[in-house]
């Protein structure tokens, strides 16, 4: 099981900013669409991954002022990304000693979608739930 295969049920389309952007207009870009996270882009590259997380912790002083600060001082940089030929077991056990939700896939250096946490967890339990009833077949068949 490859990230690939997320994307290709998932999708490419691809929610970003730009490091230059405010973090105001990112934190209504991440409640309009509904996302925890988006990509962060300067000068066409992964530069970092914009998050809640990281909203949180510049408010956590009481400090709204943040809120009109570039993104690219308050995301989490440098992103930590993977390929679409990677294993989801890997993307996961990277996922949870990085402590990160999010992976921008990267492809000849060029971003090709995102993955979150929950994308991998779902496809992966869709997949046992799909070896368990070929299993059940295959014993009722026999």
């Amino acid at each position: 099981m490859t990230i690939a295969a997320i994307l290709s049920g998932k999708g490419h389309d691809i929610v970003t900013v730009t490091a230059g952007d405010s973090v105001r207009d990112a934190v209504a870009l991440l409640a309009d669409r509904r996302i925890g996270a988006v990509p962060v882009l300067d000068g066409g590259e992964v530069a970092g991954v914009f998050s809640e997380r990281d909203v949180i912790y510049c408010l956590k002083e009481g400090d709204t002022s943040v809120l009109d600060r570039p993104v690219r001082e308050v995301m989490t940089a440098p992103a930590v990304t993977v390929s679409p030929q990677d294993a989801v077991m890997g993307a996961l056990s990277l996922m949870t000693r990085r402590r990160i939700r999010h992976l921008p896939v990267i492809e000849q250096g060029r971003m090709v979608g995102i993955v979150s946490i929950g994308d991998l967890v779902k496809y992966r339990i869709d997949r046992v739930e799909a070896d368990a009833a070929a299993m059940r077949d295959y014993i009722q068949q026999a």
